[in-house]
């Protein structure tokens, strides 16, 4: 694989956690409406950090969209498992979410997969 195919794969990965990430961040701090089409519902459209989390993902398709260009897919999809890893320590240090042994167990045995099917 060319190194501009794994960057915009790696890059994909990346935008796609801060997407969960700011995702998250914006939700938690809003109060869900009981009723999903109540005027409350627009503090969710126009939340800054749900529309940053929405276009993180726009852009991790458009890397992902130039990776299949590129690479067959059984071979590119693996690395997706990598978001598994960076979701886990963004959620740590910037949510301040636990690491917990079974977290970090379950990561570990999915970037063991992605090492075997990467190859």
């Amino acid at each position: 694989m060319q190194l501009i195919t794994i960057s915009a794969i790696l890059t994909s990965v990346l935008l796609s956690v801060l997407a969960q990430i700011f995702l998250k961040f914006g939700m938690s701090r809003l109060v869900i409406p009981a009723e999903w089409f109540s005027w409350s519902f627009i503090n969710v459209v126009i939340n800054k950090y749900v529309i940053l989390g929405l276009t993180c993902y726009g852009l991790s398709m458009v890397f992902w969209l130039y990776v299949l260009t590129r690479v067959d897919v059984s071979r590119a999809y693996p690395f997706v498992g990598l978001g598994f890893i960076g979701t886990m320590l963004f959620a740590h240090f910037f949510l301040q979410e636990p690491i917990t042994i079974q977290k970090l167990t379950g990561t570990l045995l999915i970037v063991a997969g992605v090492v075997l099917l990467a190859r």
